[in-house]
């Protein structure tokens, strides 16, 4: 209701082209999505087209899919979605999840990485929870919050090494896994593929046998 009326106000602009009324017009999301991503979620090689990752990495994770570059019209919308408070910018970027993932089993679970505590009292909101009930009630799925934050260091602004040492300790989870169900891990940007990683090996101790992941956006790795 809040974002409805402060679109009365202020009505978005296009990420993409500037038009008014949304924060991403019908022909800007074409523009995303009509050409799939075929690169490696962890290393931004060709990938596989059937897993999502290339022969020579090695991930804890069977599948991966993402949408696309963080580029553009893309990298802009996720911007103003983490760091200029557009929470509606979240039925955006499900809506891009959304096109980009096959269809689901029933079973699967939906499990957001998690936000630090400190980023959702900046922004009001803990951005991919808000991603990942959207896109689990489109799905008819359900959405799981036991993988917590075991640290609250930040990503921004640092390199790929201290990246990488940051999530090997990032995660916890709470109480076990279901190794029969899926799980799908989702974020909104892709850098070094660490924490993807260490959250889906995270999962693995709990018990979870079939993890898959899924990215709004990849960006390249770090030096």
């Amino acid at each position: 209701m809040i974002d409805k009326i402060l679109s009365l106000i202020a009505p978005h602009h296009c990420c993409g082209c500037g038009e008014i009324g949304s924060l991403l017009c019908p022909n800007c999301k074409y523009d995303i999505t009509s050409e799939p991503f075929e690169l490696c979620i962890a290393c931004g090689s060709l990938a596989n087209r059937q897993t999502g990752v290339c022969r020579s990495c090695r991930v804890p994770y069977q599948k991966a899919w993402c949408v696309g570059e963080r580029s553009d019209s893309l990298q802009r919308l996720i911007g103003d979605f983490k760091f200029q408070n557009a929470r509606s910018a979240h039925i955006q970027l499900t809506d891009l999840l959304d096109d980009t993932l096959p269809q689901l089993p029933a079973d699967t679970i939906i499990i957001p990485i998690p936000t630090v505590r400190s980023h959702i009292r900046e922004r009001g909101y803990d951005h991919m929870l808000l991603i990942a009930r959207r896109l689990a009630k489109r799905r008819g799925l359900s959405v799981q919050t036991s993988l917590q934050r075991a640290t609250s260091t930040k990503q921004r602004g640092i390199g790929r090494r201290e990246r990488i040492a940051q999530a090997k300790i990032a995660f916890r989870h709470d109480g076990p896994l279901n190794p029969n169900q899926t799980y799908l891990i989702i974020d909104d940007v892709v850098t070094t593929g660490a924490t993807l990683k260490y959250a889906a090996i995270t999962l693995q101790s709990a018990g979870a046998k079939n993890i898959w992941v899924a990215s709004v956006s990849r960006q390249p790795s770090l030096v």
